[in-house]
């Protein structure tokens, strides 16, 4: 597990662990949290673009699968430092892929669904055949890798499978991150303090629209991967289900079930009006995903009792 100390890769590991794997975990840490680790799990603080600490830790391993979900995760540092996303996402994804190679091992990549399709228009989602239209450093770096996986799938024989994430949420998320939405909005709302809906247009709309998915599909189609269920394949995870912010807020203040101050905020320049994924592959391949009902319930006790404890 690249990656594994981080919201999604530590919940992969966890999983990894109850299905009787051996996981390692390689993350440097910059934005995982030891915390994170499951406890029986061997970890290493490594940064893969230092490929030979990597592949001295992995050819140890003898992995039979990679879960590479390490990346540089932000749009907004994308657009200040494109080199060093392409570092990390471009080149340290191909040392990541290289040594998967030399231990012929699985390699599961966690790619973009939203950043990689762009807007979305109404009325319709994004199926895996649509074209890529990345608009940040972020996004290009992954489209990127998912072309350089195709090659050496067929260059060199690696097996491969490409998941693309929708908005993933769930318990652990950072509330720093830029897709933390979910859990911007608990922290916020289960300390009493204001949440904002910002526009997708203008200020006081509902505000974009998303396809939150929870995390538990996402480990789901990873421990699917790891078996060679879906060798070869690119697969949205996703529910198909558009979310605007402020339908997102509602539903959360009502979970929180405390007095809450919603306030309305102007347009974000760079954000997504609309992003929603087509999981048609993903149903018949892995089952239906989580009702956001069900997952929203479920992360936000997981954000009480956090905040209880804290």
């Amino acid at each position: 597990m690249t990656g594994g100390a981080g919201f999604i890769g530590s919940h992969v590991s966890e999983a990894a662990l109850e299905a009787g794997h051996e996981v390692m975990v390689v993350d440097d840490l910059s934005t995982g949290k030891i915390e994170n680790l499951p406890p029986s799990a061997e970890f290493h603080p490594i940064d893969i673009r230092n490929r030979d600490a990597f592949r001295e830790a992995a050819l140890r391993f003898d992995p039979h699968a990679i879960s590479h979900h390490a990346a540089q995760a932000s749009v907004s540092s994308s657009v200040r430092d494109p080199v060093v996303d392409a570092e990390i996402n471009v080149l340290g994804s191909l040392h990541v892929a290289s040594v998967a190679l030399e231990c012929e091992s699985r390699f599961v990549f966690s790619s973009t669904g939203g950043a990689l399709y762009g807007e979305v228009p109404d009325g319709q989602v994004a199926a895996e055949g649509w074209a890529a239209r990345p608009l940040s450093p972020y996004a290009c770096s992954k489209a990127s890798f998912e072309l350089y996986l195709r090659a050496y799938g067929q260059a060199s024989g690696l097996r491969y499978t490409i998941l693309r994430y929708g908005n993933v949420y769930g318990p652990r998320q950072d509330p720093h991150g830029e897709a933390g939405v979910v859990a911007i909005f608990l922290r916020r709302l289960l300390s009493a303090q204001p949440i904002q809906v910002n526009a997708r247009a203008t200020e006081g709309d509902d505000g974009c629209v998303r396809d939150y998915v929870f995390v538990r599909d996402a480990v789901r189609a990873n421990l699917a991967a790891f078996e060679g269920v879906l060798d070869g394949r690119t697969i949205n995870i996703a529910t198909g289900v558009g979310t605007s912010t402020r339908t997102l807020a509602e539903r959360l203040v009502g979970l929180v079930d405390e007095p809450a101050v919603v306030n309305d905020g102007a347009f974000r320049a760079g954000d997504l009006q609309r992003s929603v994924l087509d999981p048609s592959v993903m149903i018949s391949a892995l089952g239906e995903p989580t009702p956001l009902e069900q997952g929203l319930s479920d992360t936000t006790e997981w954000f009480r009792e956090e905040v209880q404890s804290s």
